[in-house]
């Protein structure tokens, strides 16, 4: 059995990402309250719907700040990998709670569709400034991060989205003001959610991906099993198992039969080769080989459950 690892991730980096989600949920805690008392007042579905969806976005970044923290475990006897899945699972929560919004947000767009009603439009606009000036600041501290980490991503678009859709209750808003067509509000509702839902699906199908093992798309099993051959005196490659553990980490398993039977100080420089051959050529940081020799199984089986 072999195992090679890279850390790619300083705790100082860690922390400060620590501190830009810390910053980034006092800013939509107060922005929420803001928005829902501003949404009662005016009437204004699309400003509530705003006000709801910066509640889950202070929902996403509460988990995605827990999982980051809880990131940072160790493993232990009885948690072998840590809690290194633990912002892979706060992606996955966080992109289903943008979709679950997002029809609940179409839902009551339609009812109001057929129902407009007048709007107190120039507290709308006020505070649809005040939303898009608190999470523009909170994507910028985050557009750094989540260009690499899923989770921070997940908190990222929760942001992003939400100061787009400020910017639609601010259009909205002043369409109200000076034009008094008040069917806007449901109408931008509407858009709101369906840029909701687009944004949310492909990060809910990514998370999805890695909590269910599947090998990532960047890994052809069959250009590696070939490659690995190549290399003497390896006879067969079967029985392979790849899949990412989080965002660092992409895991691989396999029985290796050999043409002799070789010594295990062999064997232990022929894993290095494998080692730095797969880490190097496919971004495998973590190698497990069985080895063998005129074993009785099937060697043309290459994945198998």
């Amino acid at each position: 059995m072999g195992h090679h690892h890279q850390h790619g991730h300083s705790h100082s980096h860690t922390d400060l990402k620590g501190r830009n989600l810390l910053i980034s949920i006092f800013l939509n805690v107060a922005i929420t309250v803001s928005q829902v008392i501003g949404g009662f007042i005016s009437g204004s579905l699309a400003l509530l719907s705003d006000a709801l969806h910066n509640f889950s976005d202070v929902l996403s970044l509460i988990i995605s700040y827990i999982a980051a923290r809880l990131g940072k475990r160790k493993a232990s006897n009885f948690k072998t990998f840590g809690y290194k899945r633990a912002e892979i699972m706060a992606a996955f929560v966080n992109a289903a709670t943008l979709v679950v919004v997002a029809i609940f947000l179409m839902k009551e767009a339609v009812e109001r569709l057929y129902k407009p009603q007048v709007i107190e439009s120039d507290l709308v606009i006020w505070l649809s400034l005040i939303g898009i000036a608190a999470n523009g600041f909170s994507v910028l501290l985050l557009k750094k991060d989540a260009e690499e980490n899923m989770n921070m991503k997940s908190a990222y678009l929760h942001l992003l989205t939400d100061m787009m859709a400020s910017v639609a209750v601010l259009i909205g808003g002043i369409l109200m003001k000076y034009f008094q067509i008040y069917w806007i509000d449901a109408a931008l509702t509407m858009l709101i959610g369906l840029y909701l839902i687009y944004m949310g699906y492909d990060l809910l199908k990514e998370s999805s991906k890695v909590l269910m093992l599947f090998t990532p798309k960047s890994v052809v099993i069959q250009d590696i099993v070939d490659s690995i051959c190549t290399i003497e005196p390896v006879k067969n490659v079967h029985h392979v198992h790849i899949w990412q553990l989080n965002e660092d980490e992409v895991h691989m398993e396999a029985h290796i039969d050999f043409k002799e039977d070789i010594k295990l100080s062999e064997f232990d420089l022929i894993l290095e080769k494998i080692e730095e051959h797969v880490y190097h050529k496919h971004g495998i940081n973590h190698v497990n080989i069985q080895p063998e020799f005129n074993k009785c199984d099937s060697k043309n089986i290459i994945v198998q459950d």
